[in-house]
């Protein structure tokens, strides 16, 4: 049986206060797949006029089936924008930074920044796939279909993926955690076999992934605070000083961190 997932996302641009017209559900996984998956989900819209939805990159690879396309996304390093109109749905797998490793043994590098048909990934037995989720009766078997998809892959266990997800955790939820040496001395491993393991198992260097969390927490802090001290949220979050801050956002998000606030 599904267990729904109620916390919050990080990274959501513009949370939107009218959702009129929009549905959105998150699920865990089941547990076999728990070291591999972080949550499965769905979402549905029947919109007359468009929306646009915009969310910063995550250090993940998805799975996503929408009714004439299914195909797997690797980890990208721009935001993700979609204008929303009509009536649609989509059902996705997010993986657990290094959790994708498993069901292909290729390098996670060899995915970032594209996507490719899931039959080009999991072979024949993706064929239809889209075409089955959609004919599922409701949510818990549209995923029941992705679970056995996946178990189908038969991922080894491999002990290199908690790992891995144990230290992409850390930067996330650590903001002392501002520069690659910090991480790699805190995981007890070199720089250079850190920057290897997350080109094998992530994708993208521990480097972004350090800056782009980075900047998922001064999203939710334009969200949340009354004021902020420029200065000195850019050296609590690892800047030399705010004009680099602003540079690093309005490159991802397209505007400063002050208009996107105004907005």
């Amino acid at each position: 049986m599904l267990r729904p997932k109620f916390v919050q996302p990080r990274g959501v641009l513009h949370k939107p206060e009218d959702t009129a017209g929009f549905e959105h559900a998150r699920y865990w996984p089941p547990v076999d797949l728990a070291p591999y998956v972080e949550h499965f989900w769905t979402a549905g819209w029947n919109l007359d006029t468009p929306r646009r939805r915009e969310t910063l990159p995550h250090p993940s690879v998805f799975l996503l089936v929408e009714a004439d396309r299914a195909e797997v996304a690797g980890p990208t390093t721009k935001r993700f924008t979609r204008e929303f109109v009509g009536a649609g749905r989509v059902f996705a797998a997010k993986f657990r930074p290094g959790g994708f490793r498993p069901f292909t043994r290729l390098p996670v590098s060899a995915f970032a920044q594209r996507a490719l048909a899931l039959e080009d990934v999991f072979g024949a037995r993706a064929r239809g796939f889209a075409a089955r989720v959609f004919a599922a009766p409701d949510h818990e078997q549209a995923f029941v279909l992705f679970a056995d998809l996946l178990r189908g892959g038969a991922p080894a266990p491999d002990a290199t993926v908690e790992r891995v997800a144990a230290i992409v955790q850390r930067i996330a939820q650590d903001r002392e955690i501002q520069r690659i040496e910090q991480i790699a001395a805190a995981s007890d491993i070199g720089v250079r076999s850190l920057q290897r393991l997350f080109r094998e198992y992530v994708g993208v260097s521990p480097k972004w992934v350090i800056q782009r969390y980075r900047l998922h927490e001064l999203v939710e802090r334009l969200h949340g605070a009354a004021k902020i001290d420029w200065a000195a949220t850019a050296l609590d979050l690892g800047y030399a000083d705010q004009a680099h801050l602003i540079r690093d956002f309005r490159r991802l998000v397209g505007r400063t961190p002050g208009a996107y606030r105004a907005e």
